[in-house]
């Protein structure tokens, strides 16, 4: 095998990538990344029913938007492919043949009735229920037999006559040992001329001089049966660790499809940031040991180490991935959150293509005040309506009261004349003006405050008012605040 470390991330097209098989990706590219490795992305593509190739776009498009360069395979090329499955069946059939001719693979010719019926004995026994090898020593005759009757076999792998212990060396887990006992001799290829999972990753680990195979723990109950063919096809191991399972926050297994499972691609559709969500997927199921987890990518992959990983299941938490996602935008660079923010402002009508490069600076002042509120950025749009938006008030009679009185025109007023005697408001300059207000004018701090607010944005309350008269301006704030006296008329 090769002295490089090599791993690779084998998603099936069979939906969109939910957040445990990124999760996945994401590990495996950091063992590599960091023990100068390389990263193959192959497509386990054999069930042709559900694979597509929309989904294959979609995992390349959501891998390159995290980040995950994989240095080799589907749409990058390299020396060990093809690099679907769909690709390599004359590959599969091949070692397949060399089983059977070496005998560790027979031809089975059961109909799916007759399983049934084996299965139905077994349970009535109180046995498990598996494949009691009734074609496992056929002659060529009984074959011949079969065929002509119209059945098509399966290929099975004929397990030890005599019982024996599997061990699976695990990263994360340490030894684990299965018995061959609770196997049954399993079917490396279908009917259909398509190989099963554990006979076809095999033979694409091994071809592909895959050194680490790193995946999720379900795949467990695989392992043991690969080895089995490794060691048949006289393949190097390579080295095993099997990833914690993602729960729910009611610590159910996260669903991979339907109503509840999580795609890779609603976060960026909603406007999470990348970086933010790499942070937060590196630590299900891994942590630095200390309590610090706003991590760069530099810093997850230099104190990243598999045999660190968690054995028990790691937590979605939603609300720890937004209070995350919410400080990533915040120390971006303004100019990115624009960009990212004004695809959202257009959707809402609350801003149109012809308007962007016109209104960029204010947009930009608007986008940077509210950034301070929002955990993702498909939220930009209700916290900038009130500065993109004509002013309403939910109640207009109560609206109308609070203008009502000389205080309050005093202070209106006062602060019109203070707002234009400025050369440039600012958060700091406004602020200057509101101590003077209540300096100079003797009037309490809600007439101040409240009313001015309410006239200004129609809202009892909302963003700073430093914030919102100078992103406002003199002329827009001095319009608002006389239409209000006006409806106390």
């Amino acid at each position: 095998m090769s002295n490089k470390i090599r791993l690779r991330f084998p998603p099936s097209p069979t939906g969109k990538i939910h957040v445990g098989n990124m999760r996945t990706a994401l590990f495996n590219w950091l063992v590599a990344k960091k023990k100068g490795g390389e990263l193959v992305l192959r497509i386990e593509d054999t069930d042709q029913a559900r694979s597509t190739k929309e989904f294959e776009d979609i995992i390349i498009r959501e891998m390159d938007w995290l980040g995950l360069d994989a240095d080799e395979g589907v749409g990058i090329g390299g020396e060990y492919g093809p690099y679907r499955q769909t690709e390599r069946l004359d590959i599969y059939q091949k070692y397949a043949e060399q089983l059977l001719e070496s005998g560790y693979a027979y031809k089975c010719y059961c109909t799916q009735a007759e399983l049934e019926d084996m299965r139905a004995k077994a349970k009535a026994n109180d046995k498990m229920p598996r494949y009691d090898g009734s074609c496992r020593n056929l002659t060529e005759a009984e074959q011949k037999e079969f065929e002509a009757a119209g059945r098509t076999p399966v290929l099975r792998f004929k397990l030890p006559a005599e019982e024996k212990d599997v061990v699976v060396e695990d990263m994360i887990r340490g030894n684990m040992t299965f018995s061959t006992s609770v196997l049954d001799d399993f079917i490396i290829f279908k009917s259909d001329g398509m190989p099963t999972y554990n006979f076809a990753v095999v033979i694409d680990d091994a071809l592909m001089k895959i050194t680490h195979v790193i995946r999720g723990e379900d795949h467990i109950s695989n392992t043991p049966k690969q080895i089995l063919i490794y060691k048949a096809l006289g393949f190097e191991l390579p080295k095993f660790a099997h990833l914690p399972l993602i729960l729910d926050e009611n610590k159910a297994k996260l669903k991979k499809r339907g109503k509840d499972s999580v795609y890779i691609g609603e976060f960026r559709e909603q406007g999470y940031l990348p970086e933010a969500l790499f942070n937060f997927m590196a630590l299900l199921g891994w942590s630095t040991g200390d309590e610090e987890e706003i991590l760069s990518k530099d810093e997850i992959m230099a104190r990243f180490e598999i045999a660190d990983v968690n054995k028990s299941g790691a937590v979605f938490d939603r609300e720890k991935l937004n209070w995350m996602n919410g400080k990533y935008i915040r120390a971006a660079e303004l100019d990115r959150i624009v960009e990212l923010s004004i695809p959202f402002l257009i959707e809402a009508n609350l801003v149109s293509e012809a308007e962007i490069t016109s209104q960029h600076d204010h947009l930009a002042r608007i986008i940077d005040e509210v950034r301070t509120n929002v955990d993702y950025l498909a939220q930009i749009p209700a916290e900038a309506e009130l500065f993109l938006t004509e002013r309403s008030f939910d109640n207009p009679a109560e609206a109308a009261a609070e203008f009502a009185g000389e205080d309050v025109k005093l202070v209106f007023s006062t602060l019109k004349q203070k707002l234009y005697a400025k050369d440039q408001l600012t958060n700091e300059t406004v602020g200057e003006i509101f101590k003077e207000l209540k300096k100079e004018l003797d009037v309490g701090g809600r007439t101040i405050y409240h009313p001015t607010r309410l006239a200004i944005t129609g809202k009892g309350s909302g963003p700073e008012m430093t914030s919102v008269i100078s992103i406002f301006g003199a002329d827009e704030v001095a319009k608002r605040l006389d239409s209000a006296l006006e409806m106390a008329k």
